[in-house]
């Protein structure tokens, strides 16, 4: 099967995966210690983050995904919290030529790695505004941890992520 025309364009029965829109859907920043932010600490800051990975259905036809990815934040320093970050940023995502087992790996790894660049750069830009040093999370490799959870639920005999409502990874 030939994935590429002469001009070197996809072939129109290859595979595609298309970003239709990616967009915040929700942020929260927190900053009780907003007026301290500028001080000199001798303790360092305690930086707790979690990510979890949500996908769903758009449309009848199954072609469609919203794919979210949530990045929380909690730093404290000491016991006294400095700031929270809650965000949510969604992409659209449109599966061309892909059957719906094809389709898990994309959810679960390629569309989170889509949408990390961005959520990074605003989780940097809130707590910078919050006036802290930008927070630069490191880059995720989500191929891991989508084969973590699949062998998980694979021992618990769980319905494939594909059609389950939101992960933890």
């Amino acid at each position: 099967m030939n994935t590429q025309t002469p001009d070197g364009a996809p072939a129109a029965d290859s595979p595609q995966l298309r970003v239709l829109g990616q967009y915040v859907k929700e942020l929260s920043f927190r900053n009780p210690l907003g007026a301290a932010a500028g001080q000199t600490y001798d303790v360092q800051p305690t930086i707790d983050m979690g990510v979890q990975v949500k996908s769903r259905p758009i449309g009848d036809a199954g072609d469609a995904h919203e794919v979210e990815l949530c990045i929380t934040v909690q730093t404290k320093r000491g016991e006294e919290p400095m700031f929270g970050v809650d965000l949510t940023y969604a992409g659209l995502f449109q599966f061309v030529n892909m059957k719906p087992e094809e389709q898990e790996v994309y959810i679960w790894v390629e569309c989170p790695r889509l949408l990390f660049p961005f959520s990074r750069q605003i989780v940097a830009d809130v707590t910078r505004d919050g006036g802290y040093p930008p927070l630069l999370i490191n880059p995720i490799d989500f191929t891991p941890l989508y084969l973590n959870e699949l062998k998980a639920r694979e021992e618990q005999g769980a319905v494939p992520l594909a059609n389950a409502p939101g992960k933890n990874v």
